[in-house]
């Protein structure tokens, strides 16, 4: 449930703080006065595109903030633990929108994407406006109310695993035919791996082959290095001979400078090391040879390779990967048929299960399209379409291919008059007809929608009178089961509401503002007498905006 509601530099709005509770509240007030802001600022929260234009002139971001109580909201508090943003029973939304177009969001005070914040506020709040009930008219859109309305979710699960997993098999299927003829594919890759198989590739060998090319291709230089090497560690003027008789001559002094045999000990380590060097250098040099024929076979493997790693299109270091798969790919084909065969009995079965599962999905639909038709033509009846009459009719795909919504869609028909017949909502409807039926689709569904504030724009637009009367008795009944909030400019509609604030604006220092007052009991008869009688407002419409808040 929204508890509050916070605006700043939004529009013509300067600041306003909003305080909610159960039931229907109304927000009223003058044409142009902003009633749609609260709306318009409920929308930017729940994730809509950010806006420059709705900056108050002069500031530089707008701030908007709601504040929810999660007692009724189990789906947005889950929704909050698994993305470990929860604060407990209470969820606060804000956002901030710049005059230079960019926007920033946060969710319980921490930084959110604006995909975050769409996910959370569809499971807090649901507006219904002219872009709403446009939707409405989205023959995809009345499929997904009327399953709402059912409430069959594992019906659902089950038709969209069962045409996944026909898609994933028909997929698999198609794919190895796309193969063309097995026998000329398995002779190709049987080459392929000929030629691949018959020289060493793995990235160690290879490795090791360029590790000898070089040391093959710099020979000459390597023995040089070496031999002059040998000749100072071994030679008639050697390293090793040169530091032992430097030790000697430090010994004989260690008597009169201890720290002498701290020298004595590093230099003694110093030849150990040149002795182990040596010994190396030998080994090493021992290795090396000049070798023209072995330099030739090794440049005739290194071309090879690289022959190869162009020819297949892929990094050197990747043909034995490369090879693996192909030699995979030649098992699978060497069992083809077999395969072909499997996988289309598990294609058969997938479309059979389908079939169950989209056959059980269908008659819940007929069930529920036919106990929403008869609950929807009454109420539209009591909102002033007397005589007309609501249908939900399915219409059978024109593929018979498993489709993961099912095999039908919902079409909703109406027929505005007694005796016509029922056409599709999307011909007929007018939009004082589309908004009376969309109230009336809510109020036939209400408590099956997990959302627990419901927000109305101006649904009672182009109505009047008694129908007027009728939609504000029925918003209010939706009211004991969901918090409602009702943007309006009937009288008959406000008087409906449990509290009611109320827009207006004024101009402050050349500047036009909005306000929001709440308002009390004899603030509401004031504000419904003028929405009776004008700006100026008598005696006979207090009278009469008393007599509709007691009938309210």
């Amino acid at each position: 449930m929204l508890t509050r509601l916070s605006i700043r530099d939004f529009a013509v709005v300067a600041h306003a703080a909003l305080d909610f509770g159960a039931g229907m509240t109304v927000i009223s007030g003058e044409t142009g006065a902003g009633k749609s802001l609260l709306v318009d600022a409920l929308g930017f929260l729940s994730g809509a595109r950010a806006d420059a234009g709705v900056v108050r002139h002069g500031a530089q971001r707008a701030e908007l903030e709601a504040e929810f109580d999660l007692a009724d909201a189990p789906l947005a508090r889950a929704w909050l633990t698994d993305a470990e943003l929860d604060e407990g029973d209470t969820c606060q939304l804000r956002r901030t929108l710049r005059a230079d177009g960019g926007s920033k969001a946060w969710i319980n005070g921490r930084a959110a994407t604006i995909v975050q914040l769409t996910e959370l506020a569809r499971l807090l709040v649901e507006i219904h406006g002219q872009h709403a009930q446009q939707a409405l008219l989205v023959r995809g859109q009345q499929t997904d109310l009327l399953d709402a309305a059912a409430r069959h979710a594992t019906l659902l699960d089950a038709v969209r695993n069962t045409a996944t997993r026909w898609k994933q098999l028909s997929e698999e299927r198609a794919s190895l035919l796309a193969r063309g003829d097995v026998a000329d594919r398995q002779q190709w890759l049987q080459h392929q791996l000929h030629e691949l198989q018959a020289q060493p590739l793995e990235p160690a060998v290879l490795a090791e082959l360029d590790a000898n090319h070089r040391r093959h291709a710099h020979a000459a230089s390597l023995i040089a290095a070496c031999e002059a090497g040998l000749t100072a560690l071994n030679g008639d003027d050697a390293l090793a001979s040169r530091v032992q008789h430097l030790r000697s001559g430090l010994q004989r002094e260690v008597a009169h400078e201890p720290r002498l045999r701290d020298v004595d000990a590093l230099l003694d380590s110093a030849v150990i090391q040149l002795d182990e060097a040596l010994a190396l250098l030998e080994r090493i040099r021992g290795d090396l040879e000049l070798d023209p024929d072995a330099l030739a076979e090794i440049e005739r493997q290194l071309t090879r390779v690289q022959d190869l790693a162009r020819k297949h299109r892929v990094p050197a270091d990747q043909l034995a990967a490369h090879r693996d798969a192909l030699a995979i790919e030649l098992d699978a084909l060497a069992d083809a048929d077999a395969t072909l065969q499997r996988l289309d009995r598990a294609i058969a079965s997938a479309q059979s299960d389908w079939q169950h599962a989209a056959d059980a999905l269908r008659a819940s639909r007929r069930d529920c399209g036919s106990t929403l038709a008869t609950a929807v033509t009454l109420l539209i009846a009591e909102l002033g379409m007397a005589g007309g009459h609501f249908d939900v009719q399915l219409e059978a795909n024109a593929h018979p291919i498993p489709d993961p919504n099912g095999s039908e869609r919902a079409e909703f028909l109406v027929a505005a008059n007694p005796g016509q017949p029922p056409r599709p909502l999307r011909k007929v409807a007018s939009g004082g007809e589309l908004s009376r039926i969309s109230l009336a689709i809510e109020v036939a569904t209400q408590g099956q929608d997990a959302v627990p504030c419901m927000i109305f724009d101006e649904v009672d637009a182009g109505i009047g009178g008694a129908v007027a009367a009728a939609v504000g008795a029925k918003l209010r009944q939706l009211g004991a089961s969901k918090q409602v909030l009702c943007v309006t400019h009937q009288p008959q509609v406000a008087a409906a509401g449990h509290t009611q604030y109320r827009v207006s604006k004024a101009a402050q220092d050349g500047i036009t503002q909005s306000a929001v007052l709440a308002l009390d009991s004899a603030g509401r008869i004031e504000e419904i007498a003028r929405m009776l009688g004008g700006a100026d407002v008598s005696d006979e419409a207090r009278a009469a905006a008393k007599r509709l808040l007691e009938q309210g």
